[in-house]
């Protein structure tokens, strides 16, 4: 039964990847659905971001994580580059968790 599953789940995966590419040029979407998707797109990052910031499991994550995120917005909208961001994110977080923040 596993291998069935992953041999469903392979192929399924190749066909989202090759359908774009053979349907490109022949199915037109409005501007409205256009813009449906794309604003989907940013709610499911939202989302994930949202979660993966607050909670680890079903359990509130503390308050050291939240504060990395913050850090890691406002050198993202200073236009920081990546690699700084990161170890500012990574270095509040572990920071705050050596100075005993949950």
């Amino acid at each position: 039964m596993t291998i069935t599953a992953l041999a469903v789940l392979a192929v399924g995966t190749y066909l989202m990847r090759l359908l774009p590419l053979l349907l490109h040029g022949r199915v037109e979407f409005s501007d409205r659905t256009l813009r449906l998707v794309e604003l989907g797109a940013v709610a499911l990052l939202v989302a994930l971001v949202a979660t993966g910031t607050w909670f680890e499991g079903s359990e509130f994550a503390g308050w050291a994580r939240p504060a990395g995120v913050a850090v890691a917005a406002a050198a993202i909208w200073r236009r920081l580059p990546f690699l700084l961001v990161v170890l500012l994110a990574a270095g509040t977080t572990a920071g705050l968790r050596l100075a005993g923040v949950p």
